[in-house]
């Protein structure tokens, strides 16, 4: 089932584009019974087959201390997967900014650019994506304030022309002008995006209850600035598509017990599917495992079709991603083939 509310905040004017693009998230899912080079592999693998089936964009995430994600030196596995494809953007949805220095992602991102000129996009998050024993590790030592504003906007500064004199520069980074994106799934992410003049992406494919309200927050705050002149929005859904609408379901039964587990402290690689998670899973837990992964489409190329319809109608988006986790990789690599067809047929691109 979809989020999908009737009461969506926000109706775009007759003269806005309908959405053209559609994306993909990639957690490099480590699987049960595989290794990490397994799922690297496995990134790579399916971001040739995106790029074949007409995918705007393929970011991947920062995760550290996950068993089941492999992607956690994001911007290595960005420059591995921009090597492997020719065309497709390639991007971070996203970097976790307080974990690093401003100066030292300008560095990594101008690096990508230099070598993928036109490709490369940088989402940044605020959250640090992990435990407090990790953030500990990533950063040696935590800062009380909130510099998240400035971080981004010292780090965009990077990006741009150095004037003679500039004390600190970004080499490789200065003049390649890498798309900054602010991520977010609360109010926050959403402000920041609007008054910075930001393209603004949503994580409704994991937190979808302030999706409304951010968006309406974002487009109606909106400072067009020197980087975007009017609001961008891409949502988030998680996809599961198989041939029937019973097969998707078992093999979404994997991201359930996923969640589930993350959910009451015991993370893990990416269970084998079940037809019967609900005997794995406390009802309370599957109750807060469905609301959070409710801005999704499981089923059948025609249920699939209906309900990211029904998504793009109800909040219309300038970009969708999709993202899923399936054991399988023949499956998941399928189930985004059918993903593409599906949206390539909404969009008329």
């Amino acid at each position: 089932m979809t989020l999908v509310r009737a009461d969506s905040m926000h109706r775009c004017s007759e003269t806005e584009a309908t959405m053209q693009n559609f994306s993909l998230l990639d957690l490099s899912p480590v699987v049960e019974g595989e290794s990490t080079a397994d799922a690297l592999a496995n990134t790579v693998d399916l971001a040739r087959v995106a790029e074949r089936s007409g995918y705007h964009r393929y970011w991947l995430a920062e995760h550290h201390n996950m068993p089941g994600i492999a992607s956690a030196a994001t911007a290595v596995v960005i420059g591995h997967v921009a090597a492997a494809t020719s065309s497709m953007r390639i991007g971070a949805g996203g970097i976790m900014l307080p974990n690093h220095a401003p100066l030292v992602i300008a560095e990594q991102f101008g690096t990508l650019a230099t070598l993928y000129p036109g490709r490369i996009d940088l989402g940044l998050g605020r959250a640090p994506g992990t435990d407090v024993a990790t953030a500990r590790a990533l950063r040696r030592h935590m800062a009380p304030e909130d510099s998240f504003p400035q971080d981004v906007q010292e780090l965009i500064g990077y990006f741009d022309e150095a004037p003679e004199g500039k004390p600190v520069r970004a080499i490789p980074g200065e003049g390649t002008h890498v798309p900054v994106w602010i991520l977010g799934s609360s109010h926050y992410g959403a402000r920041l995006a609007a008054y910075l003049g930001l393209p603004y992406a949503f994580a409704s494919h994991f937190a979808p209850a302030m999706l409304d309200e951010a968006l309406a927050i974002y487009r109606n705050t909106f400072r067009p600035s020197d980087l975007l002149e009017k609001p961008h929005v891409m949502i988030a859904a998680g996809i599961c598509a198989a041939e029937t609408d019973a097969e998707a379901t078992f093999l979404r039964s994997s991201q359930l017990l996923a969640f589930a587990r993350l959910r009451t402290g015991k993370p893990g690689k990416l269970p084998h599917p079940t037809h019967n998670p609900e005997a794995e899973i406390p009802p309370p837990v599957m109750a807060q495992v469905r609301q959070a992964l409710s801005c999704s489409a499981t089923g059948s190329p025609t249920t699939v079709k209906d309900t990211l319809g029904a998504l793009i109608k109800a909040y219309e988006p300038d970009e969708l991603m999709v993202t899923g986790m399936i054991h399988d990789h023949a499956a998941r690599v399928r189930s985004f083939e059918i993903a593409a067809d599906v949206l390539t047929a909404l969009t008329g691109s």
